[in-house]
């Protein structure tokens, strides 16, 4: 079942908490993910293994649970052999599975169908360097045929996540025109800028404006970021951050590993909060222990130190 209120109303009332990295979790569970592929191939492979995820976040508290559409894309699968309406399938599939992940609790769960960048179909790290040589137009014709197949499936936003550089959060603003779903729009950053090295500022700029962008903000980076980036981008959009950094590991492409130490703090999550941060949760290497414990700390207990992982 759908929620009642849109996102938008429910972010006009409070704070929603989002899941954690599904990788990891999956992981937890058991799957193998050193494909290219990555969490995608579980779609067509182990969809009952996605939902079980999903539902692990869904008690952990989670409110908003973003589909396994990351790494989904139809030049991806066609090179395992799947053709482009069964790819289609399989990306509607990644917004039901969420949802039947949810259909269990009384409490409003959104569904985020989840947008990753041009460099996640590469599977060589490329998200997070961007700046891949293509330009805006080219990168909205890669974008627009997913995002078209994901907004047929209904799920009540998108995430346009882990993007790196502002021309690819320029070409995927474009491709979602008309496509009558919601977007945020999140930045994968380090050292204040970009991955790709461009001003903070003038990457949320993209944004402004734009009564069809619910939340601006970050993911996937080192959690020391979040905090003055949830801060610029209420500043420069004037709209409500979203937030949800890894767990302060740094992915290692080349190894395919993570290396690095933890650095995810739950009780950190208040002073997001303050800075006008309403969707808040992790990525990579957040588990739902650590989500949970991320719960307690915005309902003003206090929050455990726990394993990000766990």
């Amino acid at each position: 079942m759908k929620p009642v209120r849109t996102l938008a109303e429910a972010l006009g009332a409070g704070v929603l908490v989002l899941d954690g990295g599904l990788s990891n979790q999956l992981e937890a569970q058991g799957c193998d993910l050193s494909d290219a592929l990555w969490s995608a191939r579980l779609l067509a492979d182990g969809p009952e293994q996605i939902e079980a995820a999903h539902a692990a976040y869904v008690r952990a508290g989670a409110r908003v649970l973003i589909t396994a559409g990351y790494q989904a894309t139809f030049e991806g699968f066609a090179r395992r052999g799947v053709d482009r309406e069964e790819t289609a399938r399989l990306l509607a599939r990644s917004v039901e599975l969420a949802r039947a992940a949810a259909a269990g609790v009384a409490e409003e769960v959104w569904v985020a169908g989840s947008v990753g960048p041009y460099g996640a179909m590469l599977a060589d790290g490329s998200e997070y360097r961007g700046r891949y040589g293509l330009s805006v137009r080219e990168l909205e014709a890669f974008h627009r045929p997913r995002i078209e197949a994901l907004a047929a499936a209904e799920p009540d936003v998108l995430a346009l996540e882990t993007v790196p550089d502002a021309t690819e959060a320029e070409a995927l603003l474009r491709a979602v025109e008309g496509c009558g779903v919601p977007v945020w729009l999140s930045y994968t950053v380090e050292g204040g800028r970009t991955r790709a090295g461009q001003d903070l500022a003038e990457a949320f700029a993209v944004a402004a404006g734009n009564d069809g962008v619910v939340a601006v903000g970050v993911n996937c980076c080192d959690p020391a970021e979040a905090g003055p980036a949830v801060e610029l981008a209420v500043a420069v959009t004037g709209k409500p951050a979203v937030v949800y950094p890894n767990s302060g590991e740094r992915w290692d492409a080349r190894a395919r590993g993570w290396r690095g130490d933890i650095a995810f703090d739950p009780a950190r999550a208040t002073d997001w909060v303050a800075s006008g941060a309403r969707l808040v949760g992790g990525c990579c290497r957040v588990g739902p222990t650590t989500i949970t414990a991320l719960g307690v700390s915005l309902a003003g207990g206090p929050a455990p130190h726990t394993d990000p992982g766990d």
